[in-house]
């Protein structure tokens, strides 16, 4: 299988922390990764978009040519194939609260971060938009404090004591925010503190840039 890659992005980071951190627990998956240069366009040919159509990032290409694009249905097909040391948990309780994190990390802080990050600083040449960088915005603070208010308890991960998709999918979105140096989390110490201890894990040392 190979995943197409754009380092630093925040979907295919929140899948190479997946990765990482499946590896970290003894779940070696035969993958190979190759980056894709958007610069240029390279997700643009004709090649590219017969795997996805919509030229995004991350892709995972299966053995037999098919691929699976979207960073949440590449990490549930992976799962499916390496169900040991799961990422979601143990219980369907667990592993509801666990989708519960992740889905708010994703809808409530990736997309808008994303958004915030090309409406005011694109590394992709966009066009600065103070509208929707606002809009934006007032949805990551809303987010954020109710992230602030889950870790107040000091817990290392977000669901407490094991590391799930959640913390992938949401330092994959603060990554992308230092990378154009716009990651502000003064007002919520305890995402700060979060943060700061989890990018000192050996999986997140290995694929986190910024």
């Amino acid at each position: 299988m190979i995943l197409h890659d754009l380092p630093g992005a925040p979907n295919p980071t929140k899948v190479r922390l997946y990765l990482a951190e499946k590896a970290a627990q003894g779940v070696q998956m035969d993958l190979e990764i190759r980056k894709v240069n958007v610069f240029k366009k390279a997700n643009r040919t004709a090649e590219f978009l017969a795997k996805n159509p919509f030229g995004t990032m991350p892709v995972l290409e299966l053995d037999d040519g098919r691929a699976i694009f979207e960073s949440l249905a590449i990490i549930e097909y992976l799962e499916e194939k390496h169900p040991q040391c799961s990422m979601w948990g143990d219980s369907p309780e667990e592993r509801g609260r666990a989708r519960t994190l992740e889905r708010v990390a994703d809808v409530r802080v990736l997309i808008p971060s994303a958004t915030y990050v090309h409406a005011t600083n694109s590394p992709l040449g966009y066009e600065p938009n103070a509208v929707i960088a606002k809009h934006a915005l007032t949805q990551l603070n809303t987010a954020f404090t109710w992230l602030d208010r889950e870790l107040a308890d000091g817990r290392p991960f977000l669901m407490v004591e094991r590391v799930t998709v959640a913390d992938c999918t949401l330092q994959g979105a603060l990554q992308f925010m230092r990378f154009r140096e716009l990651e502000n989390l003064a007002e919520f110490p305890n995402i700060n503190r979060w943060s700061a201890d989890y990018r000192l894990r050996e999986p997140a040392r290995q694929v986190l840039m910024f």
